[in-house]
């Protein structure tokens, strides 16, 4: 399912690079250019048309720099960072992030937002609010309440323009074999996890409203936990598979997969590899309620 295969297991010996987001409800990129560049520390833009990610390729220990306490940058894989871009949410805006901690992707939507309109930062687990409440805090995010839900049961009461649900995950694209010691464990539970992010995506594209958008969002290379989830909505709901329009090197949806054949709309979705984009291996779709 991953072409150019040989060349896809190399760049599992590569360690991750450091890419950083750089943070415009508090400065703008230029000058934080500029402002690293005089202390040595060199960024280069990733991409013509996003002009707040940026790679730093001699940065070693980002959360040391001052900068980064000061909620200038945030360290965040460059998928991750699409994730949020493809969502593309407005100023006042009504948004729910269904799965909110660590806060990196919530904070964007933030700054995508320019703090304004609601969040919604759901986090079902209590000892994962202070991380999130500290990432919001640091990054200067105003317009966010932090809920504790489980994602799959959230109350129906509103509905959300926006929604993101970047579900737990196996996690295989993570994975860089970086030492002689490094190995990919199988994650407990892993078998069952395909079942929670179907009722996951069910749950938020009930949430939508009627001219509503949400992101469905992996960091894992299965096809069962990404185009079978969401070919299980398509077939459960009244849903369809948006264009995911980025500027960077990206596979479609695939169309099988083993003994499984999936939605002709499935090419709509986007698949990520770090041989092609040097980030964390990465699903998504955009999806919306047909007509």
């Amino acid at each position: 399912i991953i072409p150019d295969f040989s060349a896809f297991q190399e760049s599992l010996h590569q360690p991750l690079p450091v890419h950083l987001r750089v943070n415009r409800l508090k400065i703008e990129p230029q000058r934080l250019v500029e402002t690293l560049k005089a202390k040595g520390v060199y960024l280069q833009r990733v991409s013509n048309k996003f002009d707040t990610l940026y790679l730093a390729p001699d940065l070693e220990s980002p959360g040391r720099l001052l900068e980064y306490f000061l909620g200038y940058v945030h360290t965040q894989a460059l998928t991750s960072c699409l994730a949020c871009i493809a969502l593309c949410p407005g100023p006042g805006s009504y948004l729910l992030d269904m799965c909110a901690s660590p806060g990196g992707k919530t904070s964007h939507l933030a700054q995508l937002m320019e703090n304004t309109g609601l969040i919604i930062a759901n986090e079902p687990y209590p000892n994962r609010h202070v991380i999130l409440s500290h990432t919001l805090s640091r990054m200067g995010v105003l317009n966010t309440v932090a809920v504790a839900y489980r994602a799959e049961v959230f109350p129906l009461k509103q509905r959300f323009d926006y929604i993101l649900a970047d579900v737990p995950c196996s996690g295989e694209g993570t994975f860089r074999m970086t030492s002689k010691r490094s190995k990919y464990i199988e994650r407990e539970g892993k078998a069952r996890l395909p079942e929670l992010q179907k009722r996951i995506l069910l749950r938020a594209f009930d949430l939508l409203k009627e001219n509503g958008q949400l992101i469905y969002s992996t960091c894992t290379y299965n096809p069962d936990e990404n185009e079978s989830v969401v070919g299980f909505l398509l077939h459960n709901r009244d849903a369809e598979l948006l264009s995911v329009d980025l500027d960077v090197q990206h596979e479609p949806g695939l169309r099988e997969w083993g003994k499984a054949g999936y939605d002709r709309e499935i090419h709509r979705a986007a698949r990520f590899y770090p041989h092609q984009l040097n980030s964390v291996g990465f699903f998504m779709a955009r999806i919306g309620r047909r007509g």
